[in-house]
Order: structure tokens, then C-alpha cells, then sequence
């Protein structure tokens, strides 16, 4: 749940904790525009999982989101940990790629964009999926930088790994 302190009708620090006292262990995110640190100490002893001031990078915010359902989903015990597709393995708590058994270095947005192949192999990706999906929406799409990247992922994963597609985008093949 993301959720604004200030709401019509309740305080957002209200809903927090009618939720914490029922017992609710779904994961909340605070977007709030309060910025103080005893805003911030309230939100999270008040039983949040996050606190994100406005204005945030949605890039961010994202990620945070991302962070948030994998715990949930781990406690729950229903999450998949390592995302395998071929040879290529990477372990969503530990950041960690291999090839066959060999561990890869990866730089944070070259794991982000194999994390987005792994989940997606064999489907063509466009330049613009990639963008949103790996450095968020207000990123620049005449900008080269996936490209530069896919580059780094060939040289790192294998030249064979991500194929581009003339005019669509590029596909991971396991």
C-alpha cells in the first residue's frame, strides 16, 4: 500500500495504525510531502515499511515498491529467489549472476536490466521498456545508454544472450 499522510476525512497516521492494529501485514509505503524527521520516526515506529518524501524520483519510489513486495513475499514464503532461464542465473536477495558457475560482476543497472530479460526471456523488449523499466520514466529516449549497456550484459553474459531485433528492440535468449 502506498499511502498519503495527508487524506481527506483521516489522518494518514490514523489508517496506519487502524491497519498495524488489525493485525494487517500488508507492506506500506508512506508518500508523504512531510518531510520532518519526527514525521518520519512516527511513520516508520508507527508500523510503516518505508517513508519516501515528495518530490521523489518514481525510478525510486519503484524500487522501493519492488523491495517491499519481495520481503512480503518472501515472509509469505512464496517468493522465487533465483531467477534461472538457460545458464544464467541471478539471486534477487543477493544481487549475485552466474554463468554456469561462473559469478558475474555486475554493475547495480546492468543487474536491474538482467533481471528485466530473466523475467521476460525470449520476449522482445523495446529500447522504451527498458528505459522505464530500469532508470524510470523521465529519462531521456533519444539517450543511447541502453544500448551502451546491452553492450556491457554481451561482454559480461555471453555475445549470444541478447539479440537485437531491427526496428523492435532486443530479446534475451536463454
Amino acid at each position: 500500500m502506498i499511502l498519503d499522510l495527508g487524506l481527506p476525512g483521516k489522518d494518514g497516521f490514523v489508517v496506519l495504525k487502524e491497519l498495524r492494529g488489525q493485525g494487517e501485514p500488508l507492506p506500506v509505503i508512506v508518500l508523504t510531502a512531510r518531510d520532518g524527521v519526527e514525521d518520519t520516526v512516527a511513520g516508520l515506529e508507527g508500523g510503516a515499511d518505508d517513508y519516501v518524501t515528495k518530490p521523489f524520483r518514481f525510478e525510486e519510489l519503484l524500487a522501493r515498491i519492488r523491495v517491499r513486495l519481495r520481503t512480503h513475499q518472501s515472509y509469505k514464503g512464496q517468493e522465487e529467489t533465483v531467477l534461472r532461464v538457460g545458464s544464467i542465473a541471478l539471486d534477487l536477495k543477493t544481487r549475485q549472476v552466474w554463468v554456469g558457475d561462473r559469478v558475474i560482476d555486475l554493475s547495480a543497472r546492468e543487474c536491474f536490466l538482467t533481471e528485466v530479460f530473466l523475467r521476460h526471456p525470449m520476449h522482445v523488449l523495446s529500447k522504451e521498456q527498458l528505459l522505464n523499466h530500469v532508470w524510470g520514466y523521465d529519462y531521456d529516449p533519444d539517450s543511447n545508454i541502453v544500448n551502451v549497456y546491452i553492450g556491457h550484459l554481451r561482454k559480461k553474459l555471453g555475445s549470444d544472450r541478447i539479440e537485437t531485433v531491427k526496428g523492435m528492440g532486443f530479446r534475451f535468449r536463454p
